[in-house]
């Protein structure tokens, strides 16, 4: 063992005349441990939060929107053309347009969407979401039309399977007394759940010219596109700009939620710099530790200089001191804070209201990357708090210290 090394263990250890000398030191290891585990977990949490909202977002919607300025009257055509794009493996029309639903029970504004059943499911997760019915009941050839509600509209409106709703679209009809919105008739035929509560309680899927007929002609049309690879969406967003002119409108998954994930990554920034202010304050003691132990072994740093150590070897032992407190801290704090993380993760532990933050339970991922750089951060922060002490010791004249000995 390095002769530096076993000096600085022996102070760590310290006993009796120096036990507060320890006792600071050991709060200093704490304090480490303590800032460390919640950078961890504060970290996990928005990273588990941010990838939960961004898979049921894109689980719940396509990953490329297409409009084309001037409306699309060959939607076939359409679809063929943009199988062709690198990347893209689905392709489905939609319709949107907004709604009034009522019930005997309840009313509520929805999004109501227009599908293409068969093709809706190359493109989202609505078919895998199905809790009651299923989504070929909107190929029912009946006079009524049938609708997929989600469970939260579902419980709002009490209804389930086969009940009657009627709609009125924001379109309605116009007579020579203005216009008037007239209910169309709906059949429950299947409820979904997205797993988000915007799309849960607000919207309703229907056929495709079920939904075109009721909205208007003027209701937009899109081509929606799944691709490959979601992160590389942007590529094929380029790609129809390239192909196709400015007339095609795309937009994919990131711009269309880029407030709500924007919002997400500066509340992950503020709460990791909050609380990495426990680390700084953590190191601040080991500041005060290494300078209550100059003070108190100035004696034994006089005797080792007058002995031959050299001035390096006594700046050494202070900062491998201050480097123990740091490595011993962070690695009990990284220990726990993986621990709570898997913990809390995997049993649930933390429930939220859903209406208010669209899911069930607070998610927890700890990425390496975000591991690593809470280690390699503290254990930096641990080692320049140590410069300050140490040179203050290696500074130290060895005459002065005895002169009253």
């Amino acid at each position: 063992m390095p002769f530096e090394l076993f000096v600085a263990l022996r102070y760590l250890l310290a006993r009796r005349k120096q036990a507060l000398i320890s006792l600071i030191s050991f709060i200093s290891v704490l304090g480490v441990a303590v800032g460390v585990m919640a950078l961890l977990i504060a970290l996990a949490l928005m990273t588990g939060l941010q990838a939960e909202l961004r898979d049921r977002i894109v689980g719940s919607a396509a990953h490329v929107y297409v409009y084309k300025i001037g409306g699309m009257e060959d939607l076939e055509q359409e679809i063929e053309k943009f199988l062709t794009i690198p990347r893209v493996i689905g392709v489905a029309p939609a319709a949107f347009g907004k709604a009034l639903i009522r019930s005997e029970k309840g009313d509520g504004f929805i999004e109501l969407k227009g599908i293409d059943p068969a093709r809706e499911r190359t493109v989202t997760e609505l078919q895998n979401s199905i809790r009651k019915g299923s989504a070929d009941g909107l190929n029912r050839s009946e006079e009524i039309p049938g609708i997929l509600i989600g469970t939260d509209l579902a419980e709002q409106l009490d209804v389930d399977v086969g009940s009657r709703l009627q709609v009125f679209s924001g379109q309605g009809d116009l007579t020579p007394f203005g216009g008037v919105w007239r209910p169309r008739p709906f059949q429950v035929v299947g409820i979904f759940s997205l797993g988000l509560y915007p799309y849960d309680a607000g919207y309703g899927f229907t056929r495709l010219d079920v939904a075109r007929r009721l909205l208007g002609p003027d209701a937009p049309v899109y081509i929606e596109l799944r691709v490959d690879d979601m992160f590389r969406a942007q590529e094929v967003v380029d790609s129809i700009a390239a192909r196709y002119g400015a007339e095609y409108i795309a937009e994919e998954w990131g711009d269309r939620n880029r407030s709500l994930f924007s919002a997400l990554w500066l509340e992950k920034m503020a709460i990791s710099i909050a609380i990495g202010l426990i680390v700084m304050v953590a190191a601040l003691q080991i500041v005060a530790s290494l300078v209550l132990l100059v003070m108190e072994k100035s004696r034994d740093i006089a005797i080792l200089k007058t002995m031959g150590c050299s001035t390096g070897s006594v700046r050494q032992i202070f900062m491998l001191q201050g480097l123990i407190i740091g490595l011993v801290g962070t690695a009990a704090g990284a220990a726990a804070g993986g621990a709570l993380i898997y913990v809390l993760d995997r049993y649930r532990l933390i429930s939220v209201p859903m209406d208010v933050y669209q899911i069930s339970h607070v998610p927890f991922t700890l990425q390496l990357a975000d591991f690593l750089i809470v280690i390699f951060s503290a254990v930096v922060i641990c080692f320049l708090a140590t410069i300050y002490p140490s040179r203050q010791a290696a500074r130290l004249d060895p005459a002065q210290a005895l002169r009253y000995q």
